[in-house]
């Protein structure tokens, strides 16, 4: 039922949008929600990105993440900080979780195509004993590729890796751990200010386990959703731009049964 009534909002906005095909459009080149897309900050432009999401049980996950050219587009440094509430078997635990500090370098950046690796190191800042990190520094990296389809379709993938060496369990026990995220998103470009977008994104990772070995856990969702720019001007000229976006996961595969809603707010302004 869940499943049919996202499907019957999308096709509606699908509508919506190829009803206004006459109307000027543009790329909103700001991230997919559960997708990396591959495009810098700008010269001079800084971008403040919070996302929220609540899972089937109570379970949430909140991220917030600033990203800054240094000092144009070729290099861009950025900081996320997550934070979160846990409830697996009867355990109820909120905080911080391991914070990541990400470099990313855009490789490629002309006609229909752009390419950015990133590079991240995760610092042990979450609460290892209630599960909220790893107890330990572990080192990311991320290939996003987007590629412009035609004037209405754009489509952004990634693949990465993560390595946590000696990360640990609540009970103290460690062992090296690998994950693996992967993903790809399709966003349609309805009017100059409104895209429909539709991402699937999954990953396998090890968890460390009592006796120091390694159990695989493997998730998969798929995501309808939208997003909408709002320019803010002062005396003509563009001030911030502010996106708000709503989208809804729903796990299927590894993951099937599980859904939520996802509450997503970027603001982007200049420095100067």
């Amino acid at each position: 039922m869940l499943g049919k009534k996202l499907l019957a909002f999308v096709i509606t906005f699908m509508a919506a949008g190829t009803a206004l095909a006459g109307e000027e459009v543009r790329e909103i080149q700001d991230n997919s929600f559960l997708i990396e897309e591959a495009y810098n900050q700008e010269d001079g432009v800084i971008q403040h990105i919070q996302a929220f999401q609540y899972f089937k049980g109570d379970s949430w996950q909140y991220t917030f993440t600033q990203e800054w050219p240094v000092p144009g587009q070729t290099h861009q440094l950025s900081y996320t900080i997550p934070a979160e509430r846990i409830k697996v078997d009867g355990q109820d635990d909120t905080g911080i979780g391991d914070v990541a500090l990400n470099y990313r370098y855009q490789a490629v950046l002309k006609d229909n195509i752009a390419f950015a690796p990133r590079l991240s190191l995760i610092l042990p800042t979450g609460d290892m004993e209630k599960g909220l990190g790893t107890g330990s520094v572990g080192y990311q990296v991320n290939l996003p590729l987007s590629i412009k389809l035609s004037e209405r379709f754009v489509t952004h993938y990634n693949l990465g890796f993560t390595f946590t060496p000696n990360s640990k369990e609540p009970g103290g026990a460690k062992a090296d751990t690998l994950a693996a995220n992967y993903g790809a998103s399709v966003i349609y470009l309805a009017s100059r200010n409104l895209n429909l977008m539709l991402e699937a994104a999954g990953a396998s990772e090890q968890a460390v386990v009592a006796n120091g070995k390694t159990a695989d856990e493997n998730t998969l969702f798929i995501s309808p959703g939208l997003r909408y720019a709002i320019d803010c001007k002062v005396k003509g000229m563009d001030v911030f731009q502010i996106v708000p976006g709503i989208a809804f996961p729903i796990g299927i595969g590894p993951s099937k049964g599980e859904y939520g809603v996802l509450a997503y707010l970027s603001i982007e302004h200049s420095l100067f």
